[in-house]
């Protein structure tokens, strides 16, 4: 009788291997955060676990990260959540995130502008690798230009795969110093008592898969970029700002998407080569704290301008990644229509900002490596 390996393909076999592996050390350590009462316990804990547990145990790097298949289904899920939170009272706060977003379409362009200046001139980047590895989110778009537009592409992936680190760990540290490790340990709480998908009436699942389906469907048609994101938040949005549907969390979702999302990015990190990438490391510390000190200043500036909670717009404000931060703002409780509607924005001005710019900073080049101090 043959294997149950051999009943599958090999690419399946192999993706199924790597799904088991990463989310058992995923699952046990965000676990075990969660027992000691870490913030974000299983985000923090897959991303650190299979970070950790990949760059100390060799043989175990080809058996981790989460296939596209995969990663993807737990997207659409995401945006189904995230369109679920926009209902007539986003509506009616909408004009008054016009000073908060201004405030931060021209955050944007300032610290590109900053991080660009530092790659370029001190650091002798060529124009389109500084550029892409300068702009504050996206990072998956410019990952995927990075192949086609400069040599380099991996040094773009651990430039933005640096700054969603920082952003996955100061923010759950933010929420600790700055609302009291009750505000932590209500959050944990807060996960653990959503909505079980074993208590939801059937009629919710079939809404719930079916807005992310054909979201992305109709996205995918009508051409939207990102339609595995924006096409399920948009129908789920549509659905919620009519009342036509009223989807809760779920909680065994959003710890799947935490082990999916923390997994992944703990993954590529364990693959980083550092001793091949040291120099770079450093660059993209720097450009990291230049980017994200920009932001905390521009955020506490709002906050005390507007009254608005510091954290709230600290999550709409820091490019972190969209999937990312909307996903702490679930997990924190925070206003994750506030938070999504602003970071929507932003990608979408870079997705349609970042070719134009890469094209207009000349033709393909070898990059050097960074200058050693």
């Amino acid at each position: 009788m043959g294997s149950a390996r051999t009943l599958l393909p090999a690419w399946l076999a192999n993706d199924l291997l790597r799904l088991a592996v990463t989310f058992s050390m995923a699952l046990s350590v965000g676990w075990g955060f969660m027992q000691v009462g870490i913030p974000a316990p299983y985000l923090m804990g897959s991303l650190f676990g299979v970070w950790f547990g990949g760059a100390l145990i060799k043989p175990l790097q080809p058996h981790l990260g989460v296939a596209r298949w995969f990663h993807k289904p737990v997207v659409l899920g995401l945006g189904v959540l995230i369109g679920a939170t926009f209902n007539q009272s986003v509506l009616d706060h909408a004009d008054k995130w016009m000073v908060t977003l201004a405030t931060m379409i021209g955050t944007t362009i300032v610290v590109t502008a900053i991080g660009y200046a530092f790659l370029r001139r001190r650091r002798g980047y060529e124009p389109r690798l500084a550029i892409l590895c300068s702009v504050p989110g996206g990072q998956a778009e410019a990952i995927v230009m990075a192949r086609e537009m400069v040599d380099k592409d991996y040094v773009v992936a651990l430039f933005h795969l640096v700054r969603v680190v920082v952003v996955f760990v100061s923010t759950p540290l933010l929420l600790g110093i700055i609302e009291g490790r009750e505000a932590v340990d209500n959050s944990n709480v807060a996960l653990r008592d959503m909505p079980s998908i074993f208590g939801l009436p059937p009629s919710d699942i079939l809404v719930f898969v079916g807005l992310g389906v054909a979201g992305f469907i109709i996205a995918r048609l009508c051409r939207v970029p990102m339609p595995h994101l924006l096409g399920p938040v948009g129908l789920s949005t549509l659905f919620h700002l009519t009342g036509w549907a009223e989807l809760p969390r779920v909680n065994e979702f959003v710890i799947l998407a935490q082990l999916a999302i923390g997994g992944e990015v703990g993954a590529r990190l364990a693959r980083v080569p550092f001793r091949d990438l040291i120099g770079y490391l450093k660059d993209a510390v720097v450009t990291t704290t230049l980017i994200v000190s920009a932001y905390f200043i521009s955020t506490a500036a709002i906050s005390f301008a507007t009254g608005t909670s510091f954290l709230t717009v600290w999550l709409a404000f820091v490019p972190g990644g969209l999937y990312e931060v909307t996903l702490l703002a679930l997990i924190f409780g925070f206003d994750v229509a506030f938070v999504a509607f602003h970071h929507t924005i932003r990608v979408m001005m870079i997705f349609v900002a970042l070719p134009l710019l890469a094209l207009r900073l000349g033709p393909r080049k070898v990059s050097p490596p960074p200058p050693r101090d």
